[in-house]
C-alpha cells in the first residue's frame, strides 16, 4: 500500500500547483482577517480582568496559535516560495508548530468544557490545565524541532499548501511526516470534537428537561431562554465550524494520495488556503461579536474613543468660557455646569 502511494507521490513531485494572484488576495485577506479577530480575543482578555475565566483563557492559547498561523501563512502566501530558502523553511516550522498546537488546543478546550459540565468537576477541569500547556505546545515543539533537524520541513511546491512552506517534496518519506506535523492530529480532532460537543449537548439537554418539570415558570423568562438558545447554537457551530474549515486541506491530502489532478483545482486550492487562516477569525465573530458582555463592552469603547475623538477635534466647548462685559464669575460656573451635563447626554 505504502509503495503504490509513494510512486503516486513521486509522479506527482513533477507537478507544481500555480497560485493565482486572485488567490494570494483572497488567502491574504483571511490571515488578515484572522490576524485581527486572534488579536482581539487578546485584548479583549487583558482589558477587562472579570473576564478572564479559565476557558476565555484557554481561548486566549489558542488564539495566540492562531495569530502564528496567521502571519506565518500569510508570509509564505505573499512569497510563495520555489526553493528550500532559510526563509522558507523558518516559516514552515513556525506554521507548523502553530497550526498543531491550534489543534491541540481546540480539543483541550472541548475536555475542559466536557468535565466542568458532564463531570460536574471543576476541580479536576483546572487542573488539566498545566496537562494541556505541556500537551499542546510540548508535543508540537518537539515534532516541529524533529522535523528541522531531519531535514523534512522545506518547499512542498504547493501540493497540499498554497504557496507556504511545509513538509519538503524531496523527502522520501513526506506522508509520514504530514501526518506527524498535522494530517493525523485534524484526523482526530474530527473525531473527538463532535462526540465531545454531542455528548455536553446531550447532558444540558437533559438538564433543561428535568429542570422544566420542576420549574415551569422558566417558560416566562425569555432572557434566559435566548442566552441558553445562543449557548446551545454556539456548541452545535464549533465543531462544524472547525470541519467546514479544515475539511479542504484533507480534500487535498487525499487527492494527493490518490495521486488525483483535482488537487490542483484553483477553486479548491482558494478554499483550502481560506479555510486553513479563517480560524481566528472564526473565533472571534463566536466568542467576541456573538457573546453579549464582551460586545457590549467593546461596542462603549468603541463609542468612548469617538466621543473623545470628537471632543478633541471641538476643544472649544471643553474650554472655559471669557467673562463677558457685566458677567460675574458664577454667572460663567452656571453656564460650564449645563455645558457639561449636555455633553454627558
Amino acid at each position: 500500500m505504502f509503495a503504490n502511494i509513494a510512486a503516486r507521490l513521486t509522479m506527482a513531485e513533477g507537478n507544481q500547483t500555480v497560485v493565482y494572484l486572485s488567490e494570494q488576495v483572497v488567502v491574504l485577506c483571511s490571515c488578515a482577517l484572522s490576524f485581527v479577530g486572534s488579536s482581539l480575543i487578546i485584548l479583549t482578555y487583558i482589558m477587562w480582568a472579570d473576564l478572564r475565566t479559565t476557558p476565555r483563557r484557554l481561548l486566549v492559547y489558542l488564539s495566540v496559535s492562531d495569530w502564528l498561523s496567521a502571519v506565518s501563512y500569510a508570509f509564505g502566501v505573499w512569497r510563495v516560495f520555489h526553493t528550500d530558502s532559510v526563509d522558507c523553511v523558518a516559516q514552515g516550522a513556525i506554521s507548523t508548530f502553530a497550526n498543531t498546537s491550534s489543534f491541540f488546543w481546540t480539543v483541550a478546550i472541548a475536555v475542559y468544557l466536557y468535565v466542568v459540565i458532564v463531570r460536574a468537576s471543576q476541580r479536576v477541569a483546572d487542573s488539566l490545565v498545566w496537562f494541556f500547556h505541556i500537551v499542546s505546545w510540548g508535543v508540537p515543539l518537539a515534532i516541529t524541532v524533529a522535523a528541522v533537524c531531519l531535514n523534512k520541513i522545506g518547499y512542498d511546491a504547493s501540493e497540499v499548501s498554497v504557496g507556504w512552506c511545509w513538509v519538503s517534496i524531496h523527502a522520501p518519506d513526506r506522508v509520514l511526516w504530514m501526518l506527524l506535523t498535522g494530517k493525523i492530529w485534524e484526523f482526530l480532532a474530527y473525531l473527538t470534537l463532535p462526540v465531545l460537543y454531542i455528548l455536553i449537548k446531550r447532558h444540558i439537554y437533559i438538564a433543561h428537561a428535568a429542570l422544566s418539570e420542576y420549574r415551569p415558570i422558566l417558560a416566562n423568562r425569555p432572557a434566559s431562554h435566548s442566552f441558553s438558545s445562543m449557548a446551545d447554537v454556539k456548541l452545535t457551530l464549533i465543531p462544524i465550524i472547525f470541519i467546514v474549515l479544515r475539511i479542504w486541506s484533507t480534500v487535498r491530502f487525499v487527492l494527493l494520495l490518490a495521486g488525483s489532478q483535482a488537487r490542483l483545482n484553483p477553486a479548491l486550492v482558494t478554499l483550502h488556503g481560506i479555510g486553513n487562516t479563517s480560524q481566528g477569525a472564526a473565533n472571534c465573530i463566536m466568542f467576541v461579536l456573538l457573546t453579549r458582555p464582551i460586545r457590549t463592552r467593546l461596542c462603549a469603547a468603541l463609542c468612548c474613543c469617538s466621543s473623545k475623538c470628537r471632543a478633541g477635534e471641538q476643544p472649544s466647548h471643553g474650554a472655559p468660557h471669557r467673562l463677558l462685559p457685566g458677567q460675574d464669575t458664577s454667572t460663567q460656573r452656571e453656564e460650564d455646569s449645563a455645558s457639561r451635563v449636555g455633553i454627558d447626554r
